[in-house]
């Protein structure tokens, strides 16, 4: 193909060779040609080259020029005796399957523009194909999606090789369609077995892709919200799946059990369990299939056992999952470091939801009270102020409790039954203990602290202290109040105000006395 060099060259030219395709059947061969544009190093030329494809094939594809049916080989075809409109439409739909495969690769080219520019093309074929479909169907009313291709953008968007976010962003506006949704569901959960069943030890690209992507999926809550198709059916009939709620949420449902029963990275494990609770379980057709996944991620350890501890309370509460050794994995997850990672804000939040029974055994609630109030002893102040609050909270719901502020004649300190060692809350005699710590914190050095501590002098209100404000608060935060805060005006001196030096002028001094 000659051409001036350039984009505005290539442009013209594959503008004369696209205009001669679509007018002469006997210019076929000027379809390589078009192809050929697709190679170029030149990221402008490529553009112009799937721009010049888009509008190619989407014209055959509307006129039905490509063959309908089983697709045979080119060789078998081209050599057989089978007439010239047949051999043509096997030709044409050989030179398409080559633009799709391309556009896939060039799903990974290194300019952005050129991706997004085989991502809408490739999306328009989706389309395209499901008007005009290459496949004849098995029977009538039977829905016919480009499944082929269609698994192959997605493939192309979870890439082993690099982080696809950005790809995967534009994508995320063909999730708005119900058979888009419903189709990338299965295609992902078809990809990660592939992917993770061929290598040894799959990438964190891959990891990170496939998450970007089962994330910004989001079910219908109702049957009736399904009515945005992507592929617009002619016939709507209830005999297709993508038209059930149901068997979307079983979509759902195998694409996370798919990718979680495989070995995460931590990072991913944390993402996937912060938004377990609202963005996954309420979506499942069974939520108590992730049973196994929240109790492994239990073993982990620190923010990732909380979390999962997260999910697992929404399975006990809302799917009646009977799981014994909840709280005391919750005990055990109080140790001093809590009050210093930065998921102490989200920690205390659970710990207050967790807690917020009013059914609990007094046993239970007080081995929390008295673990905390041992681990507040070493914790810094704006800890303190969001603590102290906590405990009072648990002994104003459980009145069974308050017998740890009432034991005037408890134990000495060397003697306190309390074993802090005790993994199990119910082994560890809380109950018959005192909160001596508190009346210790009475004396601490900052006086909000002091104050917080001193409230269980009183009888305590009825009414709980919200601690929602003081969940972020932060030593910066302490300082800069205390900054801002005015100082004590002086005291006077004497009740009357001074008129002079020697008083008032009706005073005995000034009317004896004068300064000369």
């Amino acid at each position: 193909m000659e051409r001036e060099p350039g984009r505005e060259g290539a442009r013209r030219a594959l503008g004369r060779l696209l205009r001669a395709v679509l007018a002469s059947r006997g210019e076929a061969n000027a379809v390589f040609d078009i192809l050929a544009v697709l190679q170029s190093e030149d990221p402008e030329e490529v553009q112009e080259a799937v721009r010049t494809c888009s509008r190619l094939f989407g014209a055959l594809l509307e006129r039905g020029e490509l063959l309908v049916g089983q697709l045979p080989p080119e060789d078998t075809v081209m050599a057989g005796t089978q007439g010239a409109v047949r051999k043509y439409r096997v030709w044409v739909r050989h030179r398409y399957h080559s633009c799709c495969n391309r556009l896939v690769e060039l799903l990974a080219h290194p300019s952005f523009k050129v991706k997004e520019q085989a991502l809408k093309t490739l999306m328009k074929f989706v389309q395209l194909e499901g008007a005009c479909p290459l496949e004849k169907p098995k029977w009538e009313g039977h829905y016919l999606f480009p499944r082929a291709l269609f698994r192959a953008v997605v493939g192309g968007l979870l890439s082993p090789e690099e982080d696809r976010s950005l790809l995967l962003s534009r994508f995320r506006q063909f999730l708005e369609y119900d058979d888009i949704r419903y189709h990338s569901m299965r295609a992902a959960s078809d990809t990660v077995a592939q992917v993770a069943g061929q290598r040894a030890e799959v990438p964190l690209a891959f990891w990170e892709n496939a998450f970007t992507l089962l994330s910004a999926v989001s079910p219908p809550r109702q049957e009736c919200d399904i009515s945005s198709f992507y592929v617009k059916p002619v016939e709507p009939s209830d005999k297709w799946k993508v038209m059930h709620l149901k068997e979307h949420r079983k979509a759902f449902q195998a694409m996370w059990l798919g990718f979680l029963k495989h070995k995460l990275p931590l990072s991913l494990y944390r993402k996937v369990l912060v938004t377990m609770h609202d963005a996954i379980l309420p979506h499942l057709a069974q939520p108590t299939l992730m049973i196994d996944f929240l109790t492994s991620a239990c073993d982990v350890g620190g923010a990732i056992s909380l979390l999962a501890l997260n999910g697992l309370f929404i399975l006990i509460h809302k799917h009646n999952l009977e799981y014994p050794d909840f709280y005391q994995k919750l005990y055990g997850l109080l140790d001093p470091s809590i009050f210093h990672v930065k998921y102490r804000a989200r920690f205390f939040h659970l710990a207050d939801l967790f807690l917020s029974s009013s059914h609990l055994p007094a046993y239970l609630v007080a081995a929390f009270a008295k673990r905390l109030a041992r681990l507040a002893l070493t914790a810094p102040p704006e800890a303190l102020l969001m603590v102290l609050p906590f405990i009072c909270n648990l002994l104003r719901r459980h009145p069974a409790c308050r017998v740890l502020v009432h034991r005037p004649d408890g134990p000495e300190l060397d003697a306190d039954p309390y074993n802090p060692e005790e993994e199990d809350p119910a082994k560890s005699r809380a109950l018959e203990s005192c909160l001596w710590e508190l009346q210790t914190l009475q004396q601490h050095y900052h006086p909000e602290v002091s104050t917080a501590a001193s409230v269980i002098n009183q009888a305590l209100s009825v009414p709980e202290v919200s601690i929602a404000p003081l969940l972020e608060l932060s030593a910066f935060e302490m300082f800069e109040q205390d900054l801002k805060k005015k100082a004590p005006e002086p005291p006077p001196l004497e009740i009357i105000p001074a008129q002079g030096l020697l008083g008032a002028q009706s005073s005995v001094c000034a009317q004896f006395f004068t300064l000369g």
